[in-house]
């Protein structure tokens, strides 16, 4: 075999490598993309959904207990409710919060205090002066909605953003395709090619 020869070998090997570690490249960059949407779905937004529930089920508990004027609730349980409040706030912080969810967050947090300091005067009235807390609770119940509405919003945010990425994936393929079976027919001109002698 003859310099040339090897060289066509050489060059139409060297053309498919170059072909599919390129192709192998841009679809692992967008299987990437695809995973950490269909990711940041289930732990940002679907956990995150279940936390806002939890919260939303403990603060309802405050606010039966406050509706029966039950003085049990808040000697015996009201502490354990707001020891688990604050494992669902901790929890709540580790996902990735966006700008908006973070101002709301704040907010909630501010007002879960507030709802504290308001249970604190409410059994120091005796059980009887309940309004401050009951506004303190349905603030909280209204925030806990638009934190579960920015879920809805971002959750549909991040469907958007795997359906483009597997929309580049189909496209990727295709041209994939077209562009192995050109390269198919480009090696094996250059391997059979014969150059005319004079």
């Amino acid at each position: 075999m003859n310099t040339f020869h090897k060289l066509k070998w050489i060059t139409g090997i060297l053309l498919i490598f170059i072909i599919v570690l390129t192709t192998n490249l841009v679809d692992r960059s967008n299987f990437q993309k695809l995973k950490q949407s269909v990711t940041s779905i289930y732990e940002d937004r679907i956990v995150a959904n279940d936390l806002i529930f939890e919260l939303s089920l403990l603060v309802q508990e405050k606010e039966i207990a406050v509706a029966r004027e039950d003085s049990v609730f808040f000697r015996r349980d009201n502490g354990q409710v707001n020891q688990d409040i604050q494992g669902l706030l901790q929890r709540y912080r580790q996902t990735r919060l966006t700008r908006q969810e973070k101002s709301i967050f704040q907010a909630l947090q501010e007002q879960l205090q507030t709802i504290k300091q308001e249970e604190k005067e409410y059994i120091a009235s005796g059980y009887t002066r309940n309004e401050g807390l009951l506004r303190a609770i349905n603030g909280t119940v209204h925030t806990l909605s638009n934190l579960s509405k920015v879920q809805l919003s971002e959750g549909k945010r991040q469907m958007e953003i795997s359906k483009n990425t597997m929309k580049t994936i189909d496209l990727f393929t295709r041209i994939e395709i077209i562009f192995l079976v050109i390269s198919a027919i480009m090696v094996q001109i250059i391997i059979l090619y014969k150059p005319a002698r004079d």
